[in-house]
């Protein structure tokens, strides 16, 4: 299993749907954030894209020097930059970074968002654009390492004698991780990318969707890896995680929630419309697994008032874990996390559940040796004794 985190470039709070206990999107926040997830062996961190969000590849520049091992799953939209400029920004942040690039193709499904940023292809054109942009991406990064020119002529993009003199670090190109719910996204996925990404649905949803696109990609003579976007409130008893969900939304008004809900709507993100449908905009203050809770200790309180990824694992460290690797079973190994506030959880998701998991850590630096004693010393004098694994 390889467990990524996110840096919250859209903000980050206490709770939902309210400016109360909310943190400043400033650059210091993100880089504790990426320190934090770096020191504590996370294998890399998401970083969002959106009008909603600071621009994520100027953000992963920034976070080279004040990370180590981290890789960097930087949010592309194809369209917002021709493809041969997109190829030539990840070769440089690849060669720069060592090798920590992750590229996450996000085709986007808010109309109104994209028509703001000069996009006004409806669904089906956008996915065949997107297919075509990576198909550019891909062909003149892997045509680098040869010196070798491309001619690609599509029916929205194309390049003549395209050529970069730079290649990236990775061979044949920094992996492409994509999400899509729709049919158009699964034939994408299938052909085009290298890990399939799903949102936090019940298990027997995801495992659907992974066998459609297992089975389009084998047809195809492809394999692909898998994972998966979720929410983490986990706490060292189930009463506490679920206290702690219930305070999430402690500040969150029924309007709020409506508001939300009809903007949502308008979209025509089918993994949107699949993530609204889990809770049907019910929100019960009183009770807030009433409705919510989905699948055991799946919970989709957070679609509330969230786009995107809505859904988030509740319970004891044991019982997340376990979760986890329900969802492990089905082929996942990509394990994309957050939690609110992002600095504190990332702290508390490595302490309770990194001891449960088969993780795949990343290799210490050369010469680096983490000794003890661990703990605060007792009375100047005695470490603390280890606790039971």
């Amino acid at each position: 299993m390889k467990l990524l985190w996110f840096i919250p470039t859209h903000g980050d709070s206490r709770y939902l749907g309210t400016s109360k206990g909310a943190r400043a999107a400033t650059f210091d926040y993100f880089k504790q954030v990426a320190i934090a997830a770096d020191s504590l062996g996370f294998e890399g961190v998401l970083l969002p894209t959106g009008r909603s969000c600071e621009d994520s590849w100027v953000l992963a520049a920034s976070l080279i020097d004040a990370t180590r091992r981290l890789k960097f799953l930087v949010a592309l939209r194809p369209g917002l930059v021709a493809p041969a400029q997109s190829a030539r920004m990840a070769a440089t942040l690849d060669r720069l970074s060592g090798g920590r690039l992750l590229v996450n193709l996000v085709t986007g499904g808010d109309a109104e968002e994209l028509a703001g940023d000069g996009q006004f292809l409806d669904h089906g054109a956008r996915y065949a654009q997107s297919r075509e942009f990576i198909q550019i991406w891909r062909e003149l990064l892997e045509r680098s390492h040869r010196g070798e020119p491309l001619d690609f002529e599509g029916e929205h993009l194309g390049v003549r004698s395209g050529k970069l003199l730079y290649p990236p670090l990775q061979r044949p190109w920094p992996p492409i991780y994509f999400g899509g719910s729709s049919e158009a996204g699964h034939a994408l996925a299938a052909a085009e990318v290298d890990t399939y990404l799903s949102w936090g649905e019940p298990p027997a949803a995801v495992a659907a969707k992974l066998a459609d696109v297992r089975a389009r990609a084998a047809a195809l003579g492809r394999t692909l890896s898998y994972g998966v976007r979720l929410h983490v409130i986990v706490r060292e008893t189930e009463d506490e995680a679920w206290r702690a969900a219930a305070e999430l939304l402690s500040h969150l008004d029924p309007a709020t929630v409506s508001a939300a809900q009809a903007k949502f709507a308008s979209m025509d993100s089918v993994g949107q419309r699949r993530m609204a449908e889990l809770h049907g905009g019910r929100f019960n203050p009183a009770d807030v697994r009433e409705g919510l809770e989905i699948s055991p200790n799946l919970w989709a309180g957070v679609g509330l008032v969230r786009g995107g990824a809505g859904t988030a694992l509740v319970g004891s460290a044991e019982q997340v874990a376990e979760r986890l690797k329900e969802y492990a079973a089905l082929g996942i190994e990509h394990f994309i996390l957050s939690g609110y506030p992002h600095l504190e959880e990332v702290h508390r998701v490595a302490e309770l559940l990194f001891p449960l998991l088969p993780l795949e850590r990343p290799q210490a630096l050369p010469g680096q040796v983490l000794t003890g004693p661990f703990g605060e010393i007792v009375a100047n004098s005695y470490v603390p004794r280890a606790a039971a694994s």
